[in-house]
């Protein structure tokens, strides 16, 4: 027996509805049942930040996020960032520009904590970056290009 609810989700300007079992992480609702596979799973326990997105324009953790707890709440992923076949946003020209990921899995996560540390106004100086986006890991170690990019987003956003 099955103990679905039913959900509506506004992801990227579109309205979702999805049958899930309540315990079913925004993350997974994402991947799964949407297949928006920009938000990553790396740990699965808020750890390395590969799941980032932004809820209400505050970036979360989506690993630790139920599905149920975004209803009504405007939700935004990596592929939402810019309108379909529009430019790049600035953070994502500005990690392309600084070379600013490696093997790219964090990629989207690192993005999505850049926009959200330039929109709280976090780039006073590098290591006010640094500390911002220090929820997010990158095992490849291209964090002085990470923290380029988003310095010269921030010139780009302000």
């Amino acid at each position: 027996m099955t103990n679905e609810i039913t959900i509506h989700l506004d992801i990227n300007g579109k309205t979702h509805s999805l049958s899930v079992e309540p315990r079913v992480t925004l993350l997974d609702a994402l991947r799964d049942h949407l297949a928006l596979t920009g938000t990553k799973k790396g740990c699965d326990q808020g750890q390395c930040g590969a799941c980032t997105v932004h809820v209400n324009g505050e970036r979360v953790l989506s690993c630790l996020t139920l599905a149920a707890q975004a209803e009504g709440q405007k939700i935004t992923t990596i592929e939402g960032l810019s309108d379909h076949g529009a430019e790049l946003h600035p953070v994502q020209a500005a990690f392309l520009e600084h070379d600013a990921f490696q093997c790219g899995y964090c990629t989207p996560g690192q993005i999505m904590s850049a926009v959200a540390c330039i929109r709280e106004g976090h780039t006073g100086s590098d290591d006010e970056i640094r500390e911002y986006m220090s929820g997010n890991l990158c095992r490849c170690g291209a964090y002085p290009h990470i923290i380029e990019a988003v310095r010269e987003a921030a010139k780009v956003m302000s």
